[in-house]
């Protein structure tokens, strides 16, 4: 286990000695400070597991260290003990209000701050061992994830050759017919854009860049997905759209929007079975702002359908790759690519059964993009 760093700060020399004494007794290295403007800079070098630090002090006194070290991301985790005269409620409650996680009084009692100090080490390591904790399971489902996907890639590409292996014999079997031909080749050339999509939607999971985001008018956003959904697809569904935000600009990127809820209404579409007549396959988009503290206000778009819903079995996996109830070769990327993209922008996408039947798709998208932690899940 490493030796802890703690940072002493007291413009007091007789403080500081007492102190570092104590807990270099104790198997702890010590780094000291005499005034606030040197703590600021020992911390931006020494980077110490916690810091005991004195309130009354000349220029910068230690309210204003705390504050600024609360206001940097690098240093706002590092807990710090204040060293006060200071016994009033009032004057506790301030510190407590800027950052700080304990209080010792003065004159210092060596055992107590020993055995607090103690305390907030065990604190430190329990969260660095939560933190490295959660880097392994992020590190786990990417591989569990890579794992599905080329496993799933392997399974489906390998299919889809087949198809065309099988339809290339059968031109030469044929060759002399010229409808066969044509309809083989059909075939073929189906099974070549099914391989050329699953690539494309893979690059869609691989690229790490952020796409470029403008402000764009919610109902105007609504209405070119459905019609660059209808333009894509030939298909022409019943789409309902209630939209009480209006033109309400959010800030997002127009072709991952469009794309991924083309993936959603396609979802939608095919959940109603290939028997069903296109005028029996209605499709409802609903929105409403919604508020999550600390995260800002997000616009939900709910995207519902009367088709089969979910299948039990499926329910806990629709999000993964190549998962599907369809029997159709080379399918099951689609809702994948959309979580992934719309995760990107900082928003969230659900798939739920309705009560009444059929599924409900609730996409969350910030109205303005959040500022997001540099991480990988």
């Amino acid at each position: 286990m490493p030796v802890p760093t703690i940072l002493v700060v007291d413009d007091q020399p007789i403080n500081v000695q007492l102190l570092k004494r104590k807990l270099e007794r104790e198997g702890i290295r010590v780094v000291t400070a005499y005034n606030g403007l040197e703590a600021l800079d020992l911390v931006a070098r020494e980077k110490p597991d916690l810091i005991l630090l004195d309130v009354m002090m000349p220029d910068m006194d230690g309210i204003e260290v705390c504050q600024r070290l609360q206001a940097s991301e690098e240093t706002r985790s590092i807990p710090v003990i204040f060293i006060t005269a200071r016994t009033s409620k009032e004057g506790k409650i301030e510190g407590l209000g800027v950052g700080a996680v304990d209080y010792i009084t003065k004159p210092i009692d060596l055992d107590e701050t020993y055995a607090r100090v103690q305390t907030h080490l065990r604190y430190v390591a329990v969260n660095r061992e939560m933190l490295e904790l959660q880097r392994r399971l992020v590190e786990a489902r990417r591989a569990a994830t890579i794992g599905a996907v080329t496993q799933g890639i392997a399974h489906n590409l390998n299919n889809l050759l087949g198809v065309v292996i099988g339809y290339l014999d059968l031109l030469k079997a044929y060759y002399d017919k010229p409808e066969q031909v044509k309809k083989n080749t059909q075939h073929v050339e189906d099974a070549i854009q099914r391989i050329v999509a699953i690539i494309k939607q893979l690059s869609q999971l691989v690229v790490k860049s952020r796409p470029p985001l403008e402000k764009v008018p919610l109902q105007q956003l609504l209405d070119n997905s459905i019609q660059r959904f209808r333009q894509d697809t030939g298909l022409n569904p019943a789409i309902t759209v209630e939209n009480p935000a209006g033109q309400l600009p959010i800030e997002t990127n127009t072709e991952v929007f469009e794309d991924v809820l083309g993936k959603i209404l396609m979802n939608a579409w095919e959940s109603y079975g290939h028997s069903a007549p296109a005028e029996a396959r209605p499709v409802w988009i609903r929105t409403a702002l919604v508020d999550k503290p600390g995260e800002g206000q997000s616009v939900q778009i709910k995207i519902e359908d009367k088709g089969a819903g979910l299948i039990p079995e499926m329910r806990d996996h629709v999000f993964e790759p190549f998962i599907s109830s369809k029997s159709t070769v080379g399918v099951g990327m689609g809702l994948t690519v959309a979580r992934h993209a719309l995760r990107g922008m900082g928003g969230e996408v659900t798939i739920t059964d309705r009560p009444e039947g059929g599924a409900c798709a609730v996409l969350l998208h910030p109205v303005v993009k959040r500022a997001r932690k540099d991480s990988d899940d």
